[in-house]
């Protein structure tokens, strides 16, 4: 079997427009219970320290849509990870690693000195993917999701920038 994804190159990762937040709104509704619209993406993209970072395909001749997003928050010289999503039929292809490794690359110019993110503790290919960038667990919220595969219980994880 070839997989034709294997031999593309690796996906072009860019800021967010406007017209992409249905797409996005997509992406998410097939990735998480809690579903956020596009009208809510673009109530949080319009926030002060708020910025989307999309991944879309490199070939040029390959679809613009987006394979994958990651939000992000900054506030003096911490920030956050609000969601990360991966479109189902995207994922094991390094996507989510490439948006993180984006958004950490723009934190470290930003002179940001620790990124958080909540995570389902149940989330295993999650935790590896967090643990692998540096992340640590620094507390736990019980409760934190409504739903999931565990008792919805979330790790705050934290990597240190500087």
């Amino acid at each position: 079997m070839t997989f034709w994804w294997f031999w593309a190159p690796p996906p072009v990762v860019e800021e967010a427009t406007a017209e992409d937040l249905d797409q996005l709104a997509e992406i998410h509704a097939r990735s998480f219970d809690g579903v956020w619209s596009s009208e809510e993406l673009a109530a949080l993209r319009a926030q002060t320290g708020v910025v989307i970072l999309l991944a879309r395909r490199a070939n040029a001749f390959g679809s613009r849509n987006p394979l994958g997003f990651v939000i992000l928050r900054s506030v003096a010289d911490e920030a956050e990870i609000l969601t990360l999503a991966v479109d189902p039929r995207q994922r094991g292809r390094g996507i989510g690693v490439q948006l993180m490794r984006a958004a950490m690359r723009r934190l470290y110019a930003e002179r940001t000195k620790m990124l958080f993110l909540e995570v389902d503790e149940a989330n295993e290919p999650a935790l590896r993917l967090y643990r692998g960038l540096g992340f640590r667990k620094v507390g736990e919220r019980r409760g934190y999701y409504q739903t999931g595969d565990g008792g919805g219980g979330a790790l705050v994880m934290r990597a240190d920038l500087a």
